[in-house]
């Protein structure tokens, strides 16, 4: 009975998809979903997402499309809610009928919607989703092109407390499922080595008023922050820190990586000097260099996800092309068994549907609203 609720809720939910293609009879074309926060405060990671989709839907039916036929993807916005990520999921599968999903973006709309793809048989690959819960849940059809929380949460605990020698680490996450568990992650990893937080606190993602919070975090006399969550709510925080005066390092992950940040903090000079976990600035890579340069003389800087979105398809489309299949359990079982080289470069999957090899290291944000990687 809630699956059937939630398939005619999703029927009714109108503004949630919309096509990209040549316009070719169903049979003619192999539809893939591109599922993000297409709008709302996440929505520059959505426009990564597409951006990076498009290009490689473009480039690979330039060069013949998929068993002859032509990609053609489907934009899909669940603005990082949970609910809407369910609707869109069923919409995705009954409505415009996807052979393949790549999404979602926050692990909280990617937890609930996958049980729809794969309760459908779909293959679904996610470049950003890092809650280890994602591919905990023996899902065969689930993947992500992205590390985890445990592994991020690790290579952050280290920084902070070998690099930075950091002596009283506040810890703040706004409750949902990526931040909550990425601060968990970090603080789990910094207790293995000795260290204890002074402050562990909650904020709510949507608000912008956080300097009571930022008051907490001055009274515990923390020479760190470490922020579990996102570029709306990170940007604000750092800000007031700094407008009531704390010189605390502030220290986040993967959900701040892109220039929203910066805006969201109210420019350069507050969000200058933040750290931040990422995997290899896939830009900087030698298999990526000719597509970056594309993106570039377009206009488009491709930070962020925009190369894991790129990736992702190519892993879809090689499976398809091996398989001649687009069954997702076929699709899991080639994809777990082989390695697919993308733009990123090599990437090989273990039994979870995990990336065999992940990547992350420390950036930090500069003065002029760009970030680089830390020299080692």
């Amino acid at each position: 009975m809630k699956k059937a609720i939630q398939r005619a809720f999703a029927v009714s939910l109108l503004a949630g998809a919309v096509a990209f293609g040549v316009g070719a009879h169903a049979a003619d074309v192999i539809k893939i979903g591109v599922a993000g926060p297409m709008t709302g405060g996440n929505a520059a990671f959505g426009e990564q997402f597409w951006r990076g989709a498009v290009q490689a839907a473009e480039d690979i039916n330039a060069a013949g499309g998929v068993n002859g036929k032509k990609i053609e993807l489907v934009k899909a916005d669940d603005a990082c809610e949970p609910k809407q990520a369910v609707a869109v999921a069923n919409r995705l599968v009954d409505q415009d009928k996807v052979d393949a999903i790549i999404g979602h973006f926050c692990s909280s709309s990617t937890i609930p919607a996958s049980e729809i793809y794969a309760e459908a048989g779909k293959l679904q690959i996610t470049p950003a989703s890092t809650n280890p819960k994602v591919t905990e849940r023996n899902i065969p059809t689930i993947f992500r092109t992205c590390g985890r929380d445990d592994q991020q949460g690790a290579v952050a605990a280290d920084f902070i407390l070998s690099t930075l020698k950091a002596k009283k680490i506040a810890v703040i996450h706004d409750k949902d499922t990526y931040g909550q568990g990425l601060a968990d992650a970090m603080k789990a990893s910094a207790a293995k080595k000795g260290a204890k937080e002074v402050l562990y606190e909650g904020l709510t993602r949507g608000e912008k008023d956080f300097n009571a919070l930022a008051t907490k975090i001055k009274a515990a006399d923390a020479d760190a922050v470490y922020f579990g969550g996102l570029a709306a709510e990170a940007g604000p925080l750092v800000r007031q820190l700094r407008e009531q005066g704390s010189t605390a390092a502030f220290i986040s992950g993967d959900g701040i990586v892109d220039t929203a940040f910066v805006t969201a903090a109210g420019g350069p000079q507050f969000s200058k000097g933040v750290y931040m976990t990422f995997g290899a600035d896939p830009r900087n890579l030698p298999g990526g260099k000719s597509l970056v340069e594309k993106f570039r003389k377009a206009g488009y800087e491709p930070e962020g996800y925009t190369l894991y979105s790129y990736a992702t398809l190519q892993a879809v489309t090689e499976a398809m092309k091996a398989t001649k299949s687009t069954d997702g359990a076929t699709l899991a079982k080639w994809l777990k068994g082989h390695t697919v080289n993308t733009v990123m470069g090599p990437k090989a999957w273990d039994a979870k549907g995990d990336l065999k090899v992940s990547d992350y290291v420390m950036y930090q944000w500069d003065d002029k609203g760009g970030y680089a990687e830390l020299k080692k």
